[in-house]
């Protein structure tokens, strides 16, 4: 392998890991929702069994999906605020789609950034709206009017088909773009991977290491 097309890591095991568990978490929740929302959808049901086992084994997972992702957020929050290298990407995002990226981004770039945060939020209606609509012991969907509940029922629903979109474009950029699935499947990407697609965050990769050396040499 040419020295300049050696492998960097991007993501921990424990990264991956964790990327995976909510991934699997939202396909059963997709499909679980999609068959209790959407009669067309119903035999979804089918791969849980019954439309009931798929009833009551949805809120579950959407808890420990939602553990999952806050375990992401609090790990990339910091790399998605927004700065002006966004509003280039943004303003250049034809080019960006034809393959020629824009800007010094840093580990994610202005498309990413907007996918976190509409993640972050639709999750975030998807909770309280879950618990509201949840008749269990263990919460008070019957302390909230009916009125309430249909009103949670309808928000839960939309924020449900916005991040099942944002998931379908999450998964066509990964595809889209060439060298990014090995980075949560294994771990790294290639050095001429992160120099074209995120140069910020590749020359602050490169300082840490350059520390790290100097570091061992004293």
């Amino acid at each position: 392998m040419k020295q300049e097309n050696r492998l960097i890591q991007r993501y921990s095991a424990s990264e991956r890991i964790n990327h995976w568990i909510v991934a699997f978490c939202f396909i059963l929740l997709a499909l679980s929702g999609l068959a209790l929302f959407y009669p067309s959808f119903s035999w979804f049901a089918q791969v849980f069994g019954t439309l009931q086992t798929a009833r009551i084994i949805h809120p579950f997972v959407g808890i420990i999906m939602f553990i999952g992702f806050m375990i992401q957020f609090f790990r990339y929050a910091a790399h998605n605020i927004p700065n002006k290298e966004d509003v280039r990407w943004a303003l250049s995002v034809k080019e960006v789609v034809m393959g020629h990226e824009v800007g010094d981004v840093g580990k994610y770039n202005a498309g990413q950034k907007v996918m976190f945060w509409a993640m972050t939020a639709c999750l975030f209606v998807m909770l309280v709206t879950g618990v509201m609509m949840w008749q269990s012991p263990y919460f008070f969907a019957d302390n909230f009017s009916i009125e309430a509940r249909r009103i949670a029922i309808l928000l839960h629903a939309w924020a449900a088909l916005i991040l099942i979109a944002c998931i379908i474009v999450h998964v066509y950029a990964a595809i889209w773009i060439r060298g990014t699935i090995r980075a949560m499947t294994h771990g790294v990407v290639t050095e001429n991977w992160a120099k074209s697609h995120h140069p910020a965050w590749y020359r602050e990769i490169m300082q840490n290491e350059a520390k790290v050396k100097s570091a061992k040499k004293d």
